[in-house]
């Protein structure tokens, strides 16, 4: 339960940074391209990143701030975080194909999935 908790408070964290960066991303640079979302996915990626390099080797923090930072903050702030860093992952462990075919998994039933939704709903209406 203990971990549940942290998961959810970390949650509440990265969704109000995400909405608060992805607004102010969009009221500085105002245009059609979606800059809140590509600097939310950049930032969570460098933290991932830098994290989970730092305490690969050193279990310094318990796995309750470890679900509260990466899960809780990073999983709500982008899940492009968790993409990129299992990708990562992945590569080193898996290969280069097993790395391809979770990018192209992840890219094609992700934009089909909206697609597939869109459509679904527009029979609805």
């Amino acid at each position: 339960m203990a971990h549940i908790l942290w998961v959810g408070a970390g949650g509440f964290v990265g969704s109000v940074a995400r909405y608060l960066l992805v607004n102010l991303a969009q009221s500085t640079w105002p245009n059609s391209f979606p800059i809140g979302t590509l600097l939310v996915n950049a930032t969570g990626c460098l933290a991932i990143g830098s994290l989970s390099t730092l305490l690969e080797n050193q279990p310094v923090l318990s796995s309750e701030v470890r679900s509260f930072l990466f899960i809780g903050i990073l999983g709500s702030f982008t899940t492009f975080s968790a993409f990129g860093h299992e990708t990562v992952t992945l590569l080193r462990h898996a290969g280069i194909g097993t790395a391809v075919a979770n990018v192209s998994a992840n890219i094609l039933l992700s934009i089909g999935g909206v697609l597939l939704g869109r459509a679904a709903a527009q029979l609805a209406e």
